[in-house]
């Protein structure tokens, strides 16, 4: 399975989808440090909330995963993310917009904002009904292709990344 690395504003849901990633009872808990599970690196939101915090820290995190998860709630108030912002990543950018089964959620504008921000695919997920897991969980459990030293000097000749041969 890839390791997914989570990045998002503090309660936007990055603990409760690894609880419910893991197939365990969703439990509200405050995330205070950088854990890391078996299938994700878990950050605190303030990484994200802080200038100073989210490039130097989130970046030497997202080196340690297979995949980085930008992720959002369906009732964001406002977008973290800068357009483009996945194009200073090394690794493929997915977008997660949690809690889809809010009363006020507003899927498409989180999904334009996920967009912009350069992600690859968007999985809109609840971690309390379980909609949107299966789909997330089929992504991660993709195999890897793993990368011959060849393969890694004709991706840098055409000017690709790794992840798109």
């Amino acid at each position: 399975m890839k390791k997914l690395f989570l990045c998002g504003r503090s309660e936007a849901g990055k603990t409760s989808l690894t609880q419910a990633l893991k197939g365990e009872p969703v439990v509200y808990h405050k995330t205070q440090y950088v854990n890391h599970w078996d299938i994700t690196i878990d950050t605190p939101g303030e990484y994200m909330e802080n200038k100073n915090l989210s490039l130097q820290g989130l970046c030497c995190f997202s080196y340690e995963s297979d995949v980085i998860g930008l992720l959002c709630s369906a009732n964001e108030p406002f977008n973290l993310f800068s357009p483009g912002i996945s194009t200073a990543c090394n690794r493929p950018v997915i977008g997660i917009i949690t809690k889809i089964d809010c009363p006020n959620a507003n899927v498409s504008m989180v999904r334009q904002w996920l967009e912009e921000a350069g992600c690859e695919k968007i999985f809109p997920v609840s971690s309390t009904t379980g909609e949107g897991i299966d789909a997330l969980r089929e992504y991660l459990n993709e195999p890897k292709e793993e990368m011959t030293w060849d393969k890694i000097m004709e991706a840098q000749e055409k000017g690709v990344r790794e992840w798109d041969l």
